[in-house]
C-alpha cells in the first residue's frame, strides 16, 4: 500500500481559560492511500478547515453537551472540505468534493459518511464559503433568523458579534426582510464594515460603550423586537432590559463566557415575564430537514448580489492553531478558515 506524509494537528489535554497554541502540537505521521480492509468510509484530502468557536467548548473535560470533548493525544475535529481520495462507499467516489466533520490533517479516513455532504462547485462562489456563507454558520444564522426569530418586516433587530461568520448573515437577512438592523462588534474596522459592506443601519464598537444598557436605549429608543445573540454575558444582560413586547431572543453562541473560569450569570430574567419575552437556544443540526431549501436561497442571494460574505483566510496546516486562538480577541475579521492544501 502506498504511503504520504499526513501532518497532523493533535489536542494535548484539557485546558481552562483562553485556549493558547501550545495547546495543541503538529505533528507529522503518514497514511495509507488505500482503505484498510474491513472499514467503510471514505479517505479524503483536506482542502479547508473551519475555526469555529463551539471547539473551545470541546477543550473541556467535563464538557456536558450535544458533542463530546475532544481526546488528549488526539487529532482535532472540525468542519471542513476535502476531496475524496479513495472510497467504498456507493454514495461517494474519488473526485468528489465533499464537506463535513474531518480532522485537522492533511489526509483523513471518514468512517461516519453519513454527515458528509457532496458539494456542487459553482465558479461564481469560492469553495471555501462552504464552511461559512454556505455551511454551518450560514445555516445557522438561516435557522435562527427565519425559525426561532419569527420575523415581521419592520422589526428592530440587534446582533452581537455582528462582523462574525452567522452574525454577518442575520443583519443582512435581516435588512432584506424590511427590518432595522444594528451590530455590535469589537473593533472600529469591524464597525466600518458592519455599515459600509454589510448594509447596517447602525453599528457600535461595545469596547467602548460605558453601558451597554443606555448604548442599546440610544439605538433602539422603542426597544428591540429581535435579539441575535452571539456572546452572552453582559451584552445579553442589557439587551433583557431593552426588549420590546413580544420581542425574541436567539440564543446562539456564548462566546464571553468560553474561556472564563467562572461564568457569569444573568440578571435581568425577570424582564422576560412582563414583555413577554421569548428566548430560546437553538441547533442549526436539528433544521437539517430545511438545508436544500438554505443553500438554494443564500446562494442565489450572493449571486445576485444581494449579500456580501467577508472570511478570513489563513494558509497552512500549521498555522491552523494560531487561527483558531485568534477567534477569542478578536482577530479574525469575519469567517475563520486554514487553507491546508490548494484546490
Amino acid at each position: 500500500m502506498k504511503e504520504v506524509k499526513n501532518k497532523q494537528i493533535l489536542f494535548r489535554g484539557f485546558i481552562t481559560g483562553v485556549p493558547k497554541e501550545t495547546d495543541m502540537e503538529l505533528r507529522e505521521g503518514t497514511v495509507g492511500l488505500k482503505i484498510p480492509e474491513g472499514i467503510k468510509g471514505a479517505l479524503v484530502k483536506n482542502i479547508y478547515l473551519s475555526c469555529d468557536p463551539y471547539m473551545r467548548g470541546r477543550m473541556r473535560e467535563n464538557y456536558d453537551s450535544y458533542i463530546p470533548p475532544f481526546s488528549p493525544g488526539s487529532v482535532l475535529k472540525g468542519f471542513g472540505i476535502g476531496r475524496v481520495v479513495e472510497s467504498n462507499d456507493e454514495f461517494f467516489k474519488p473526485g468528489d468534493v465533499v464537506s463535513g466533520f474531518t480532522g485537522w490533517e492533511e489526509y483523513s479516513l471518514i468512517e461516519n459518511t453519513e454527515q458528509l455532504k457532496k458539494i456542487e462547485v459553482d465558479e461564481k462562489i469560492p469553495l471555501s464559503y462552504h464552511l461559512g456563507l454556505l455551511g454551518m454558520p450560514g445555516f445557522t444564522a438561516y435557522v435562527g433568523f427565519y425559525e426561532i426569530c419569527s420575523p415581521k418586516k419592520g422589526d428592530r433587530v440587534f446582533v452581537s458579534a455582528a462582523c462574525g461568520a452567522v452574525g454577518q448573515l442575520v443583519g443582512q437577512l435581516a435588512k432584506l426582510h424590511g427590518c432595522y438592523v444594528v451590530g455590535s462588534a469589537g473593533t472600529k474596522q469591524k464597525v466600518d464594515l458592519l455599515m459600509n459592506k454589510f448594509g447596517f443601519d447602525e453599528a457600535f464598537n461595545y469596547k467602548e460603550e460605558k453601558g451597554l444598557v443606555s448604548t442599546m436605549r440610544r439605538y433602539f429608543p422603542e426597544g428591540i423586537d429581535i435579539y441575535f445573540d452571539n456572546v452572552g454575558g453582559p451584552t445579553l444582560d442589557a439587551a433583557l432590559l431593552n426588549m420590546r413586547i413580544n420581542g425574541r431572543i436567539a440564543i446562539c453562541g456564548m462566546i464571553s463566557q468560553h474561556s472564563v473560569s467562572s461564568v457569569e450569570g444573568i440578571h435581568n430574567l425577570s424582564a422576560l415575564i412582563p414583555k413577554r419575552v421569548k428566548m430560546q437556544g437553538f441547533l442549526q443540526s436539528d433544521h437539517l430537514h430545511l438545508f436544500p431549501q438554505f443553500l438554494d436561497c443564500v446562494s442565489d442571494l450572493y449571486k445576485q448580489g444581494k449579500i456580501a460574505y467577508l472570511e478570513d483566510m489563513h494558509h497552512g496546516l500549521e498555522i491552523a492553531p494560531k487561527a483558531f486562538v485568534g477567534l477569542f480577541s478578536g482577530q479574525n475579521v469575519g469567517k475563520q478558515v486554514v487553507c491546508v492544501s490548494p484546490e
